[in-house]
């Protein structure tokens, strides 16, 4: 997802990238509300069961709970939530061990 790219890049010039802040912010919250209008009513992006397209997109959710506005959306949080409970979630976690890939996981 561009934003949260160009929120980690941008991130890195200091104060010669706080021009760029608003718009990207900006970004964040019209992909956010896009995705999150998406959801509404569903358990999964696409169809009724787990494909690609979700564990594609929990990734996303990962590092844009702590690099975004992520808490504003709540059929974000609660998918998000869903994936992290998910039996294959638990038992990679279980083979792998926790991870540092985003706060708040």
């Amino acid at each position: 997802m561009l934003p949260l790219l160009l929120k980690l890049y941008v991130g890195r010039l200091g104060d010669a990238g706080k021009p760029l802040w608003p718009r990207i912010e900006g970004e964040l919250h019209n992909h956010f509300a896009y995705i999150n209008q998406a959801l509404e009513g569903r358990e999964f992006f696409v169809g009724d069961s787990l494909t690609g397209a979700d564990v594609e997109m929990s990734f996303v959710f990962e590092t844009g709970s702590s690099r975004g506005p992520f808490g504003q959306y709540p059929n974000l949080v609660a998918f998000k939530r869903r994936m992290q409970l998910s039996p294959a979630c638990q038992r990679a976690l279980k083979v792998g061990g926790r991870y540092r890939f985003a706060a708040n996981s």
